[in-house]
């Protein structure tokens, strides 16, 4: 993809190019808070719907278009063709972004519009050679109603054609003998591979048959389906993520590998159970995560804790996290392992 040094222009500034196109249903494709509600308030009146895979920023969305006092519904689901029926369909690209999960929307939105309904892509950059060739493939004709640079693309959907997923499944060892496959989908942390962050945590962690265990940002559910191994049939694992596609395959998965007791639950509050719930926490933040994500993380993972109980959480930013977990927890151990430092503590009480 090609990157020019000219100023990138807003989505809001790009739709009116496509303005005639713009027919009600009309669903937003992911985006940032922000950016969605400025799109969606110069699109015309009428049934408007953004869809989102996260909570959190479904939720910061939904404040936003609140603020501005407009009446676009956000649905957060697992999958875009789950809301199906839409006449247009704008796709806010992200810059830089993920290339599968580009990839992936421009197949789900050819099922979740009618037929001879429009997905229309706003583009970041003024030079695009990533989306023609691969909205060509999809919806088999791709119009740049532009000059010069082509920031903005449309496709009509015309007929049908087979669903197809984009994921990878990978294989995780468990010990000498057996091993556990995970399958992942773009848009979800853990995607076609086994992060050593994860690998590291569960190689620290201990847990007792029959306990209680929190994968807390479970991702696809690495970290919660070994766990599992050692908890036996008589333990329970419960899976939690603000990413509902997450959810959607922490269950699979959980599923496939033969988990006996589990539940999975999308959620960035982490307040869908009472205290000292859990005998362990097991939590791997992203890597990206702010300060207030981690602290949230322990926070929470403190409460949800019985006492007595351990929080397992592997970082690599040690002089952020170390101070937020001295707050709560007297004594934790730390480890190295793999490039990533986990931190152990119990519980008092």
């Amino acid at each position: 993809m090609k990157k020019s040094k000219r100023r990138v222009r807003p989505c809001a500034e790009l739709a009116p190019i496509v303005a005639n196109k713009l027919r009600p249903p009309i669903g937003v494709v992911l985006g940032s808070p922000g950016e969605v509600a400025e799109l969606v308030h110069v699109l015309p009146d009428g049934d408007i719907t953004c869809f989102q895979m996260d909570r959190f920023q479904a939720d910061r969305l939904s404040e936003s278009l609140r603020l501005r006092g407009q009446s676009a519904k956000v649905e957060t689901r697992a999958d875009l063709w789950d809301l199906a029926n839409f006449q247009t369909l704008i796709y806010p690209v992200a810059h830089g972004g993920e290339r599968a999960l580009k990839l992936d929307m421009i197949e789900h939105a050819f099922h979740a519009l009618r037929d001879h309904g429009a997905l229309i892509v706003l583009s970041p950059y003024d030079r695009d050679d990533f989306f023609p060739p691969v909205l060509k493939k999809v919806f088999g004709k791709v119009h740049a109603p532009m000059e010069g640079d082509n920031a903005v693309f449309w496709c009509q959907r015309d007929g049908d054609r087979p669903r197809r997923r984009h994921e990878i499944t990978y294989h995780v060892r468990v010990d000498e003998t057996k091993s556990c496959h995970f399958v992942s989908r773009p848009g979800v942390f853990g995607y076609g591979f086994c992060d050593d962050g994860a690998r590291a945590l569960t190689e620290a962690m201990e847990l007792e048959p029959g306990q209680r265990v929190l994968d807390l940002g479970c991702g696809v559910g690495v970290i919660g389906v070994l766990a599992a191994q050692r908890i036996g049939p008589e333990g329970l694992v419960t899976f939690a993520d603000s990413n509902c596609r997450a959810i959607a395959l922490a269950e699979i998965n959980a599923k496939a590998n033969g988990v006996a007791r589990f539940e999975a639950i999308a959620s960035h509050t982490l307040t869908d159970w009472p205290n000292a719930t859990f005998d362990a926490v097991l939590a791997n933040p992203p890597y990206y995560a702010r300060g207030s994500i981690i602290h949230h993380f322990i926070e929470r993972g403190h409460a949800l804790l019985r006492p007595g109980g351990v929080l397992c959480l592997v970082t690599k930013q040690v002089d952020v996290t170390w101070p937020m977990i001295q707050e709560r927890f007297a004594e934790p151990e730390l480890f190295e392992s793999r490039g990533y430092v986990i931190f152990r503590a119990r519980k008092e009480g």
